[in-house]
């Protein structure tokens, strides 16, 4: 190793032992110094430093009055058995940096259980950076399963799959489904579901202890035509059907209602189960996603929400 590079790695540990004395440790600056041997001011460099190089990762745990306040009257108003509301940021109100911080810790509680669990988990931009900020954890007692296939038409991996990478964050077994996201045919979809390795994955899903997915709005701007699963026309035709949103790619409408035909025939995920009494979490944010958050709550497609501030607010507006 060079000199410099010896010199930057010195740093960098410095650094961290300064985030965790500051962060985890509760130390002051002060503290941190004498302990370091450094000046106050290049313990404080060291803190920063600690934080812009992500060598640690802080969670806000002070209640915010305004957050609880929007959580407990979105439970009232779309009988919700929790909801987890974080502040939104004013320049980017669509920004899922919070959500992910709060999804993840939601899946950390859920994973520090002792006892065996099946985690059902979904695709999507949001749930990928909900894992990303995952703790690394030894999982071996749990499974986590895939609620959808993981591939695209021509057999290429999709690009927001998180089932495994969720997995190697947390060493537990995983199950994707060797399947794309949707079948040619119906015909095809009977055929696919029989076979014996499929069939499994649906019944641990169906014995899923907790849920987690992503909430996807139906529009010229939705995730299933952006990432190429459907088509403009596709779009067209269920906008005149009334979709307003989809969920692990099975489409519904203002009232949660799955709707029928269309290219849902050809949906190789797993059945999109109403009223679950095991939690179901969705996760999501933005104005463009509000008519399909509304419908998966109305219809109880999801039993927990993770938004933010501003989605809230224009979630619980008549």
């Amino acid at each position: 190793m060079s000199a410099k590079a010896d010199t930057e790695s010195n740093r960098l540990d410095d650094a961290a032992r300064a985030g965790w004395l500051y962060y985890v440790a509760g130390n002051t600056q002060d503290e941190i110094a004498r302990k370091l041997g450094v000046s106050r001011q290049s313990a404080q460099r060291l803190v920063s430093l600690a934080v812009s190089e992500r060598l640690v990762k802080v969670r806000l745990d002070h209640p915010i009055a305004r957050c609880m306040e929007l959580s407990h009257h979105l439970r009232e108003e779309y009988g919700l058995q929790g909801s987890e509301i974080v502040p939104s940021d004013p320049d980017a109100p669509s920004s899922i940096v919070g959500l992910a911080q709060a999804g993840a810790a939601e899946m950390e509680r859920h994973l520090k259980s002792k006892h065996p669990r099946i985690v059902a988990i979904g695709t999507g931009r949001a749930l990928r950076a909900c894992v990303e900020q995952l703790s690394p954890m030894d999982c071996p007692q749990h499974r986590i399963v895939s609620l959808l296939g993981n591939m695209m038409s021509d057999g290429a991996a999709t690009a927001y799959n998180v089932v495994i990478r969720m997995a190697d964050r947390v060493n537990a077994r995983h199950y994707p489904m060797p399947l794309p996201v949707y079948a040619r045919s119906a015909e095809e979809k009977r055929i696919l579901h029989s076979q014996e390795p499929v069939h499994n994955i649906l019944e641990l899903i169906r014995q899923a202890d907790v849920t987690f997915v992503g909430i996807g709005n139906m529009d010229m701007n939705a995730p299933l035509l952006i990432d190429g699963f459907l088509t403009r026309e596709d779009i067209r035709a269920f906008t005149r059907a009334g979709a307003v949103g989809e969920i692990t790619s099975w489409v519904y409408d203002a009232e949660g209602r799955v709707i029928e035909g269309l290219v849902n025939d050809q949906v190789n995920s797993a059945p999109l189960r109403a009223n679950q009494t095991n939690p179901v979490y969705g996760i999501a944010a933005g104005e463009q996603k509000v008519a399909a958050i509304r419908g998966a709550m109305k219809g109880g497609l999801i039993n927990h929400l993770i938004s933010n501030e501003h989605t809230a607010e224009l979630l619980l507006k008549a």
